[in-house]
């Protein structure tokens, strides 16, 4: 199974955006699943439901940031090269979809400030784009990190 797919499974299972695309690099990131779960669960419906920056790039930026992340704070090269490549991502992702914010993909007005998660009905997944913005940001991440392979 692909990180997409992953992504896109763990989604539907009932996990927020972020947590779906973070948790599905796991192979990857040397985290537990629990771990990334844990980690992620903030991040979805745009931030802890203020829709603002989509969950699925949150977790495509947690992914990143496991991956090539830096822990010196005088490491600029580091800093600069992790930025640098979630700003390329986020790009990417931003191109395909038009926006990253979660309130303008899902077409919501500007005025929604935070939301109470909703159920995982049949309903829901009918009405939302996100099983594919997670399968996508997951893509995106497979094709970063394809294109800058660490030293493992």
């Amino acid at each position: 199974m692909t990180h997409a797919e992953q992504a896109q499974a763990l989604f539907m299972q009932g996990y927020n955006c972020a947590q779906a695309v973070f948790a599905a690099f796991c192979d990857e990131t040397g985290l537990t699943q629990q771990q990334a779960l844990k980690l992620a669960s903030g991040f979805g419906g745009g931030v802890g439901g203020m829709r603002e920056v989509c969950g699925a790039v949150s977790g495509l930026t947690l992914t990143l940031s496991a991956i090539y992340g830096y822990d010196a704070p005088d490491d600029r090269a580091a800093k600069l090269a992790l930025y640098h490549g979630v700003q390329e991502a986020a790009e990417r992702y931003r191109a395909e979809n038009g926006s990253i914010i979660c309130r303008e993909l899902l077409g919501l007005s500007q005025d929604v400030k935070k939301v109470d998660p909703a159920p995982r009905t049949q309903e829901y997944y009918k009405k939302r784009p996100c099983p594919e913005l997670v399968a996508m940001a997951a893509q995106i991440a497979d094709d970063y990190i394809a294109a800058h392979p660490v030293g493992r």
